[in-house]
């Protein structure tokens, strides 16, 4: 029990300061973003909704089920409710046994070149593809909503990382500050390629690099289930 309090108290003083983090790097503001994690195997810690993510306490964090409901309360979290991208959180931690938190951001540039349309699966940093593979993004949904939970459900089995069209990211890990690393390796993505579209440049990696990192990618434990089949798809490329 005394092991089980000491992680919960670590893991909410990690959740506070990531959310500090995200703020202070303009990853998110106002009411924007939401991260969660799991405490056990049937209850996550997560941030309720309304509340500002660098300005959060300890205590305001919520204890909910894998259904989404609030298991513990107490005076601070009194009036609370779970973050409203709820159902996406969980369809996450459904989709991905082996995921431990989750984080939601909106961070600018990402956001930006969604609305433009522009792709951020590019090969063009050796980074990314070793560190994230393919950052796809999702069809629009309604922020807030039950489509959220759809819009990922194909895409986050075989990602890590998922831009959500119009709406920020979606990234996953096996702690929160993986997820969260992952979350500022996506926006250095997109402002690489907002300086490469402001220069009129565009010069992706030759197809042996590409497989001589996603070689690099499999032999450091990081390749996904469908990494093979969506580099082969997208770029005509593979690890073999």
């Amino acid at each position: 029990m005394e092991q089980e309090e000491s992680y919960e108290h670590q893991l909410r003083a990690e959740i506070v300061h990531i959310g500090q983090l995200m703020h202070a790097r303009g990853l998110l503001c106002g009411f924007e973003g939401n991260l969660s994690a799991r405490l056990d195997d049937e209850r996550l810690l997560m941030t309720p909704s309304g509340l500002h993510k660098g300005l959060m306490r300890e205590e305001q964090l919520l204890v909910v089920d894998l259904e989404g409901r609030i298991v513990v309360e107490s005076e601070a979290t009194r009036g609370l409710r779970p973050t409203s991208e709820l159902p996406m959180h969980l369809e996450a931690y459904r989709r991905r046994p082996d995921v431990r938190a989750v984080v939601h951001a909106h961070p600018p540039i990402t956001v930006a070149l969604s609305i433009a349309g522009v792709a951020m699966d590019t090969p063009l940093l050796p980074e990314v593809i070793v560190l994230l593979g393919l950052i796809p993004t999702t069809d629009y949904a309604m922020s807030s909503s039950d489509e959220g939970a759809a819009a990922i459900r194909r895409l986050i089995a075989d990602h890590d990382a998922l831009i959500l069209q119009r709406h920020g990211t979606l990234t996953v890990g096996t702690t929160l500050t993986v997820a969260f690393m992952r979350l500022e390796t996506v926006e250095q993505n997109a402002r690489i390629h907002f300086m490469l579209a402001q220069l009129g440049a565009d010069n992706p990696l030759a197809a042996h690099e590409v497989r001589k990192l996603l070689q690099m990618r499999r032999a450091m434990g990081l390749e996904r289930a469908g990494d093979a089949a969506a580099f082969q798809a997208r770029w005509g490329v593979g690890p073999d």
